[in-house]
């Protein structure tokens, strides 16, 4: 029987899929099975994933015939999992030695449908804790009421799918897959769905997902359309919690969160190649437009005077034909 199934896409990252195996490997027991996702790599990347799924025990290997981006390929993983729980990891990031059977047995004890960890950022020889913003541990709780404050950091702002493990019947109840599609940003209406929709969650003091940060190859790390990716996965949020039977206690902090992104993406403009910085511009100031104009007037009002004084500028920019359309 697969207690825990792993799901690790893989996109040209032959220079750090080795240390993701190795740890792959220090995790492994007879009932955790390793669903390795290669997105239709050009590099050596699937000669090491066809190589690992012979020697990685319980390893399944899945080749896309073209690429479709992170969320995309987590859906492969997740249409092949077999096991009771799932779990996610990045092919560039790595595991501390017997993280998955703890973050199982830790499943197993609390019950509910899903758990939160923390997690390792390594940016070169640097090593930062990043912590869960929740300050209760340990303990089973209400996913929707971890939603709020509006004006703080929550579980929502931490959507990193590898930090945690799911219960099957999240997937069963349609709330595990991602949105087909999304380059990036893709984990942002997921963690909203989860949150939204499931049924109870609890957080976990485990460190064991390393986090490799400032890669080159990272769409992170690339300025170029699939950036704007974010303003899709925004519209999402928006989009279903709108919907929600309690919309009007819920938006004000998905309207917060999407303007508190425009802003960091704007802030990092000259990353972007000319074309793209201006249609960040376009659509940024379309997306501000379809908001609920009260709720992002109370928004802009609780922010920094010089992200509100951006975002209010850009919300008065002329619209063009390509942020209409």
């Amino acid at each position: 029987m697969v207690k825990l199934s792993v799901i690790v896409p893989f996109y040209d990252v032959q220079h750090y899929a080795p240390d993701t195996l190795r740890s792959l490997r220090a995790n492994a027991r007879d009932d955790i099975e390793f669903v390795l996702v290669d997105d239709c790599s050009h590099d050596a990347t699937p000669d090491l994933l066809a190589q690992a799924a012979k020697e990685l025990p319980n390893a399944v290997y899945v080749r896309h015939e073209r690429n479709g981006g992170l969320a995309t390929a987590r859906n492969t993983g997740i249409d092949r999992a077999r096991g009771t729980y799932l779990t996610f990891l990045d092919g560039d990031d790595w595991l501390a030695p017997g993280h998955y059977p703890r973050l199982l047995a830790a499943a197993e004890e609390l019950g509910c449908d899903f758990l939160r960890t923390d997690h390792v950022q390594c940016t070169g020889r640097t090593r930062t804790i990043h912590r869960v913003p929740h300050g209760r541990r340990g303990v089973v709780l209400s996913p929707r009421e971890a939603i709020l404050p509006a004006d703080r950091s929550t579980s929502v702002d931490y959507p990193y799918a590898w930090a945690g493990i799911y219960h099957r019947r999240l997937v069963e109840r349609g709330l595990l897959h991602f949105t087909d599609g999304l380059r990036t940003a893709e984990d942002r209406p997921w963690i909203w769905r989860l949150h939204r929709e499931a049924e109870s969650f609890a957080v976990v003091g485990l460190l064991g997902v390393h986090y490799r940060r400032g890669v080159a190859s990272s769409l992170t790390q690339i300025g170029d359309v699939r950036q704007l990716d974010f303003l899709r996965a925004f519209d999402q949020v928006i989009a279903e919690t709108a919907q929600d039977a309690e919309a009007e206690r819920l938006l004000p902090k998905a309207v917060r969160s999407y303007c508190a992104i425009i802003a960091h993406h704007l802030g990092r403009i000259d990353r972007y190649e000319p074309a793209v910085a201006r249609r960040l511009k376009s659509l940024s100031a379309a997306a501000l437009r379809r908001l609920p104009q009260r709720v992002l007037d109370e928004a802009l009002d609780a922010m920094d005077v010089q992200r509100a004084t951006r975002l209010r500028r850009l919300r008065r920019r002329p619209l063009v034909a390509e942020a209409a359309a």
